[in-house]
C-alpha cells in the first residue's frame, strides 16, 4: 500500500520507492525517507498527506505519497 491510503496515525516501515524521476528519489532520500524507515502518517489533507519521518514533519504531495510503498 501506498501513503494515500495508509491510516493516520500509525507507523508503518518504507518498504520501497516507486518513480523514475531521479530528482524525486534525491529530495525524498534528503527527508530521510528510504526503504527500511519507519514513517508515520499524521493526517491526510487535500493533496496530499503530513508525515512524519525521524524527528521532522512533512507535507507531501499526493504524487510523492502515492510513490512511497509501506
Amino acid at each position: 500500500m501506498n501513503l494515500m491510503t495508509a491510516e493516520e496515525g500509525k507507523e508503518y516501515i518504507i518498504q520501497r520507492i516507486e518513480t523514475d524521476d531521479e530528482e524525486m528519489d534525491a529530495f525524498l532520500f534528503s527527508l530521510g525517507c528510504y526503504s527500511g524507515e519507519p514513517i508515520t502518517v499524521i493526517s491526510h489533507i487535500k493533496g496530499g498527506c503530513v508525515v512524519s519521518i525521524k524527528d521532522g514533519r512533512y507535507n507531501i504531495d499526493y504524487q510523492l505519497a502515492e510513490a512511497i510503498i509501506v
